[in-house]
């Protein structure tokens, strides 16, 4: 069956995009994007908007060739900011290696997820605004996650690691 859809208006923007943030917050990652594609619908290139829809689809990562990783890296490269694009497509990388971690992915094939990651976190460093140490924080992170993972101990000396050790940070 077929439905056409409803339009919201653009005065009620503020509002929709408050509800995604909440059913992002309470874990509904599928009521988030519904609510950023109205928005979309509405103002195709509105920055919070493809922001949240973005991350809502990272939410929703399994580690499976089912993640719609490519959809939200178009959705990222969409972001007017160099910090923002370079930023969220750090968590985009970061979220599907986790995620693949999850299922039992073999550390090999997670290495450059990781790299990819903290490479857009390094670059984020340098562009962000003032007082912002996000990209630090999520490149820390994927960093303490290397280092305490036995896999990635374990694999340190392969050619997938050598990445981690060029990095500019």
């Amino acid at each position: 069956m077929e439905f056409k859809l409803k339009t919201i208006s653009k005065a009620g923007i503020p509002e929709a995009i408050s509800k995604a943030e909440l059913y992002r917050s309470l874990n509904e990652p599928e009521e988030a994007e519904s609510i950023c594609r109205d928005i979309l619908a509405v103002e195709p290139e509105h920055q919070l908007a493809l922001r949240l829809l973005g991350l809502a689809i990272t939410d929703q990562f399994c580690g499976d060739a089912s993640d719609r990783h490519s959809e939200a890296e178009q959705l990222f490269r969409r972001l007017a900011e160099r910090y923002e694009r370079l930023y969220y497509t750090g968590l985009l990388h970061e979220r599907r290696a986790k995620a693949q971690m999850r299922v039992g992915r073999p550390p090999h094939t997670l290495a450059p997820l990781f790299a990819d990651a903290m490479r857009c976190f390094a670059e984020a460093e340098i562009v962000r605004p003032p007082d912002n140490d996000d990209a630090v924080l999520r490149w820390n992170r994927c960093a303490r996650l290397l280092q305490s993972h036995p896999g990635f101990r374990e694999e340190k000396e392969s050619e997938a690691f050598e990445a981690f050790d060029s990095s500019p940070i």
